[in-house]
C-alpha cells in the first residue's frame, strides 16, 4: 500500500517541524513548505492527499491558499489551523472550502485523528480480478494492447471497474515507470475543466497568480486517463483532438508550444457512437481515441468475478480473520448488481459495520432497498423475493425479534419492515419470535 503525502504549509519554522515529527513517526509520508507558493509548487509536482495550513501566514495566508488550492486542485481536501478557535471563524473556514479545521493548541492524538481521518492509503493491485472466463480473456486483450502505443477506449456501465483495467494498460506498457494521471471530466465545471486539461500561464485569468502546468504536462512520457470522456464540453473537444494529433499543447495565455509524449486513454458510460449521432460528440476525436476499444462487461455478466471481488474488498476494509458465510456467499452470488463492483464495495463496507463474530452472516449484508414510497408490487422475481425473506428472518434470529433492531440492521424504515412481515405472513412463512 502506498500512502499519499501530508503537505504540512506553517512559516513558524518549529511548529513546522513538530508537526513533521508528530505525522512521520506513523511511517506517513510528510512534505513541508514555509509558505503558499512553496506549497503550491509542490502541489505540481508531488502527489498529495492532504493539505494542513496555518491561516495566518505571510505574503499568503491560509484562506488565499485555499482559494488558491480549489482552483488546481478541486478535489484535494484541506485542513486549516487557526489560533482563533471561534464558531464564526470554523463557519467562514468552512464556507470557503476547508475540509476540516484544527483550534491551536492542539495534541497530536489530534492531529493525526483528523488526518486519518482524510488521507487514505492508496492501495495498488498487480491485475484486475479475473476469474471469470469473460474477464480474463479481456485481461489478455488488455495486456496485449498496452505494449502497443494506441490510444485506447474502454466502455462500460458505471462502477463496473474501467479505470482498473486503464491503470492495467499502463502498468504493463513501456511508460509503466512514468506518470500515471487521470482527469475526470465530469467532475470538473466546463469553465475549470480547459486550464486543468492544459495549464494556463500567470496572468491568463483573473486569480491565475502563478503558472499551472496542465494534466497533459503532468503525463509527461506517461498516461493520460481522460475518465467519461462523453461529457466533455463539444467545443473543448476539438481543442482536445488538435493537442492529441498534433503532439504539443500550448498553455492558457501562452504563447509556447510544448512538444507531448503521452498516451491517452478514455473511458465512457455512454454510447460514443449514439453521442455522434445525436452531435454531443465530434466524429473525428471519437476515431482518434477508439482507435482500439476495449469493453468491459457488467459485473452481473462476469460473475465469477463476485466472490474474490468481495474478498478482496473484504481485505482492503475489515479485518483478515473475517469471513463470509456460505450463506451469505450465495446471496452474494444471486443479487444482480446494477451498481457493480461499486455497490459490491460499498455493501461490503456497510455490512463489514454491521456483522459481529467471526463470519459475515446473511443478515449483516445491508442492501440499498427499494424506496418504502415505491408500489408494493416492485415486480421484483420470486427468487430475489425469497432471498429478501431470508434476510430478514436471518436478521430477527440476530436480533432477538427487536424490530427496530432489525430495521436499522437491514437499511430499511420501521414501517417498511412491518409492511414485509405482513407479506410474509399472507405467504405462511416461518416469523422467529411469533407463535402460530
Amino acid at each position: 500500500m502506498a500512502m499519499p503525502a501530508v503537505l504540512i504549509v506553517e512559516d513558524d519554522a518549529n511548529l513546522r517541524e513538530a508537526l513533521f515529527d508528530t505525522l512521520s513517526s506513523d511511517d506517513q509520508p510528510v512534505l513541508t513548505a514555509d509558505n503558499g507558493n512553496t506549497a503550491l509548487e509542490i502541489l505540481d509536482s508531488s502527489s498529495v492527499g492532504l493539505v494542513v495550513s496555518d491561516w495566518r501566514m505571510k505574503p499568503m495566508d491560509g484562506l488565499t491558499l485555499l482559494g488558491k488550492i480549489r482552483e488546481t486542485h478541486p478535489t484535494l481536501p484541506a485542513i486549516l489551523m487557526t489560533a482563533h478557535g471561534t464558531i464564526e471563524n470554523a463557519v467562514d473556514v468552512m464556507r470557503q472550502g476547508a475540509s476540516d479545521y484544527l483550534v491551536k493548541p492542539f495534541d497530536a492524538c489530534e492531529l493525526k485523528s483528523i488526518v486519518n481521518k482524510y488521507i487514505k492509503p492508496t492501495i495498488t493491485i498487480d491485475a484486475p480480478i479475473a476469474a471469470d472466463p469473460a474477464t480474463a480473456e479481456i485481461l489478455q486483450i488488455a495486456q496485449r494492447v498496452a505494449r502497443t502505443d494506441v490510444t485506447v477506449t474502454i466502455s462500460g456501465p458505471s462502477g463496473c471497474g474501467k479505470e482498473v483495467f486503464a491503470r492495467y494498460i499502463h502498468d504493463q506498457s513501456t511508460r509503466s515507470k512514468a506518470p500515471f494521471v487521470a482527469i475526470n471530466c465530469a467532475a470538473i465545471p466546463e469553465t475549470m475543466l480547459e486550464a486543468v486539461l492544459f495549464g494556463y500561464e500567470k496572468g491568463a485569468f483573473t486569480g491565475a497568480a502563478a503558472a499551472h502546468a496542465g494534466k497533459f504536462e503532468q503525463a509527461a512520457n506517461g498516461t493520460l486517463l481522460l475518465d467519461e470522456i462523453s461529457e466533455m464540453d463539444i467545443a473543448l473537444q476539438a481543442k482536445l483532438l488538435r493537442v492529441i494529433q498534433e503532439k504539443e499543447v500550448e498553455r492558457i495565455g501562452g504563447r509556447k508550444v510544448l512538444p507531448l509524449d503521452v498516451r491517452v486513454l478514455a473511458t465512457t458510460n455512454r454510447d460514443l457512437r449514439q453521442f455522434v449521432a445525436e452531435g454531443k460528440f465530434r466524429e473525428d476525436l471519437y476515431y482518434r481515441l477508439n482507435v482500439f476499444p476495449l469493453h468491459i462487461p457488467a459485473l452481473n455478466e462476469r460473475r465469477g468475478d463476485i466472490l474474490p471481488l468481495a474478498e478482496m474488498a473484504l481485505q482492503r476494509y475489515g479485518d483478515k480473520a473475517v469471513r463470509f458465510s456460505d450463506c451469505t456467499k450465495q446471496v452474494l452470488l444471486e443479487h444482480d448488481w446494477p451498481g457493480n463492483v461499486r455497490e459490491l464495495e460499498n455493501l461490503i463496507q456497510r455490512s463489514l459495520i454491521l456483522h459481529s463474530g467471526a463470519e459475515i452472516l446473511a443478515s449483516d449484508l445491508a442492501f440499498e432497498f427499494k424506496s418504502t414510497t415505491a408500489a408494493p408490487d416492485s415486480g421484483l422475481g420470486e427468487g430475489l423475493k425469497s432471498r429478501e425473506f431470508q434476510l430478514i428472518v436471518e436478521a430477527l434470529k440476530t436480533h432477538n425479534g427487536k424490530r427496530g433492531d432489525v430495521a436499522d440492521a437491514l437499511g430499511i424504515s420501521a414501517r417498511s419492515l412491518r409492511y414485509k412481515l405482513a407479506r410474509m405472513r399472507a405467504e405462511n412463512i416461518d416469523i422467529p419470535g411469533e407463535t402460530s
